[in-house]
């Protein structure tokens, strides 16, 4: 695991697109905890080149590999970042997983882009105990989401019936050779984004995703791009329906052309006794009860001092790898806060989101966890 000389544990980062020099940049803020970043791995020679740039300017020497299979064989790693394209997470972690010496994952969200490769992903590492594997799904730790999460654990609205997420923002950003522009490499919006959104639902409802209704189109964004002679498919905009195993129901509204926002995101959770909010980035929380009514609404700023680099994720990337470290530490006894499974579900619900515009009807968890294909 960590080397011996300092106890200093070796990161390689597999993917330096901009989210793998986001990833670069947080560890380097974690010095102070005992990690280097040693080696990186990405066949582009202009994300190699700002990625050692970046490492340079924080007097980090590092080994450059073209392929991540190079990187895992030099043995150089104990822990590994996988934030490939996402059409690529699920060769790169069975590589990962199936490799002789074991390394530690944290990989991008969305684990992968079908169920079926999630599926795959799981069961494979199963056999490797002494791997830890923790999935990218960052926005549980920004601190107003967290804040809320916390109002809601602590009993303060009652039993939660219902979480409504609003995610108001700019369109997709351009990738390395404009990979997120189709479906067939991302997943679809509903799952290279939204992911993030099923699973905080998931998180706050505390139960699991029975079934799936909603309604999306492309209606404003990438519809004078063509790449290869193809125009993208990629949704800009629906709205989701989702049923949850105790009754409560989840609701996510998204639109990809709303840059006119004071929020990127709004989360709304209301159980019988109570109501709380939290905005992105205001980074603030409101709650209060029905008894209380309005007048005794409070507003709290939601911060952790904790964070020492906030980044593109508002300081949420930053405590995601103070926990997977503190994880790694303890030598599995503290499994990783966001897993496999969590991973897992929150692909599923984004495929039977983009399954239900497509068939205009109800898509069940159960349906998309089927091996068949539709």
């Amino acid at each position: 695991m960590a080397a011996a000389n300092h106890n200093t544990v070796k990161y390689g980062i597999i993917g330096v697109g901009m989210m793998g020099r986001e990833h670069l940049i947080n560890l380097y803020h974690l010095r102070g905890e005992g990690v280097a970043v040693v080696a990186i791995a990405d066949p582009h020679i202009p994300s190699q080149q700002l990625a050692l740039e970046l490492a340079q300017s924080f007097n980090w020497p590092l080994k450059i590999f073209s392929g991540h299979q190079e990187l895992l064989n030099s043995g150089l790693c104990d822990v590994v970042i996988v934030s490939t394209p996402n059409m690529t997470h699920y060769q790169v972690l069975m590589d990962i997983i199936n490799h002789p010496k074991p390394h530690h994952v944290l990989v991008e969200k969305p684990l992968c882009t079908t169920v079926a490769h999630c599926k795959e992903v799981v069961n494979a590492a199963r056999k490797r105990p002494d791997i830890l594997v923790q999935v990218g799904l960052e926005y549980r730790y920004m601190p107003p989401v967290a804040k809320l999460f916390e109002i809601v654990k602590e009993g303060s609205l009652g039993q939660v019936k219902m979480v409504a997420i609003r995610e108001h923002r700019f369109p997709f950003l351009v990738k390395v050779n404009n990979w997120n522009r189709f479906n067939e490499n991302t997943g679809g919006t509903l799952v290279e984004k939204c992911c993030h959104f099923f699973d905080l639902m998931r998180l706050f409802v505390g139960a699991n995703p029975v079934r799936v209704m909603a309604s999306g189109a492309i209606d404003v964004n990438h519809k004078n791009e063509i790449y290869d002679g193809r125009v993208p498919d990629i949704i800009d905009n629906a709205y989701v329906i989702v049923e949850f195993e105790n009754g409560s129901r989840g609701m996510l509204d998204l639109c990809m052309f709303a840059e006119g926002s004071k929020n990127e995101q709004e989360i709304s959770v209301v159980g019988e006794i109570g109501k709380g909010e939290a905005f992105v980035p205001e980074s603030i929380v409101r709650f209060g009860t029905r008894v209380a009514g309005r007048d005794a609404v409070q507003t709290l700023k939601a911060d952790d001092d904790r964070i020492k680099y906030d980044g593109l994720h508002h300081g949420s990337s930053y405590l995601e790898h103070l926990n997977f470290l503190s994880a790694i530490r303890t030598k599995g006894e503290k499994a990783p806060a966001v897993d496999l499974q969590d991973g897992l579900i929150s692909v599923a619900m984004g495929v039977a989101a983009q399954l239900s515009i497509e068939k205009g009807r109800f898509v069940t968890i159960e349906e998309t966890m089927a091996e068949h294909k539709f």
